[in-house]
């Protein structure tokens, strides 16, 4: 295999911003100033259990529109989906960029947490704990957590690769130190971002605002805003904006910025075997797989007994590349199961 390359571009990303504090810190608020901002495009307002979106509208110079979901999971990550195909023919157009706005990624968690709660309660297990004892706690196993986290996960991939302006918000606050037993720290504590638990690594930007100390950058990755980790300690941004944040901290040139480049990573379910199987190996199962039907698989497997002869295979990958094809000609020959009622 050759190695593939290419040079970086050092362009400035779009920012993906984690805009977290107490209660009436002023999030809410300093998203829909924002969208005054003449440095920005169409503002998009997704309000997940917060409330704020139509009185905000009030503020002098705000123009962003409210996102009408229905609650379900499904039709929140439509919206955002078809939100940014319309940031993507902005940004091609040239136009300012789009900003979507997600009030808050703390109710994004709780959503699935709950999800997760539901999907618990009809197992087998906790039917019969419920029905023993109706005030008996679910318990969630670790596969719906898993699920939890996909979904989560396809949500924030959306977000990390927009092509434009994306701010989420979400609760902090000081909670105990909890020991490495579980039990409450007297006299210490935390700080927490209510939402999943890496919603800070995702973000680009984290800034922290609070009733009682001027805004913190608490990290960014960037080259001409970066905060070390360990070196620098958090940077407090008395003259904060985001359109300050973004423009001129951050040095997003609107002409230049790109979406973060991420290839998709593709897990598949291949046995490990395959990961080092020879080139003519895997050009067989390749070819394999492009196979239209059974006749096309059938010539594939005829070459299998050559490249075991001349040594281009071995023994153990002609019997992989055998099952394989075993594998897709039943798929080609079962019949099509009919349509459920």
């Amino acid at each position: 295999m050759a190695i593939r390359t290419r040079k970086p571009t050092g362009a400035v990303p779009w920012p993906l911003i984690l805009l977290e504090g107490g209660e009436k810190a002023g999030k809410s608020w300093a998203c829909a100033e924002l969208s005054a901002s003449e440095k920005v495009g169409q503002t998009y307002w997704l309000d997940l259990n917060e409330g704020a979106a139509d009185e905000y509208g009030a503020i002098p110079g705000a123009r962003y529109l409210v996102v009408e979901h229905d609650g379900t999971w499904g039709d929140i990550v439509g919206q955002v989906a078809e939100i940014r195909k319309e940031a993507a023919r902005a940004a091609d157009a040239g136009e300012p960029p789009v900003v979507l706005v997600i009030d808050s990624m703390t109710a994004e968690w709780d959503l699935l947490k709950d999800w997760a709660a539901n999907r618990a309660k009809g197992s087998k297990s906790n039917r019969q704990r419920i029905q023993r004892d109706p005030n008996a706690e679910v318990q969630v196993s670790m596969n719906l957590w898993n699920d939890a986290t996909a979904r989560h996960r396809k949500l924030m991939t959306m977000l990390m690769t927009f092509p434009g302006i994306v701010i989420m918000t979400a609760r902090g606050k000081e909670v105990a130190s909890l020991d490495a037993a579980g039990r409450p720290v007297e006299g210490s504590k935390d700080y927490k971002v209510e939402g999943h638990k890496n919603l800070a690594f995702d973000a680009s930007v984290w800034v922290r605002l609070s009733r009682e100390h001027p805004p913190i950058v608490v990290g960014a990755r960037s080259v001409h805003a970066g905060i070390k980790p360990g070196v620098d300690k958090p940077q407090p941004m008395p003259d904060f904006t985001l359109e300050r944040l973004i423009f001129d901290a951050l040095k997003c040139d609107p002409s230049a910025a790109r979406a973060r480049d991420m290839t998709e990573m593709k897990p598949g379910d291949e046995s490990p075997d395959l990961d080092n199987l020879s080139d003519a190996a895997k050009r067989l199962l390749s070819e394999a797989e492009d196979a239209a039907n059974v006749e096309g698989l059938r010539l594939v497997w005829t070459a299998i007994s050559p490249l075991l002869k001349s040594g281009d295979i071995t023994q153990a990958e002609a019997q992989v590349v055998n099952q394989r094809i075993q594998q897709l000609s039943q798929e080609m020959t079962a019949e099509p199961k009919g349509e459920a009622a």
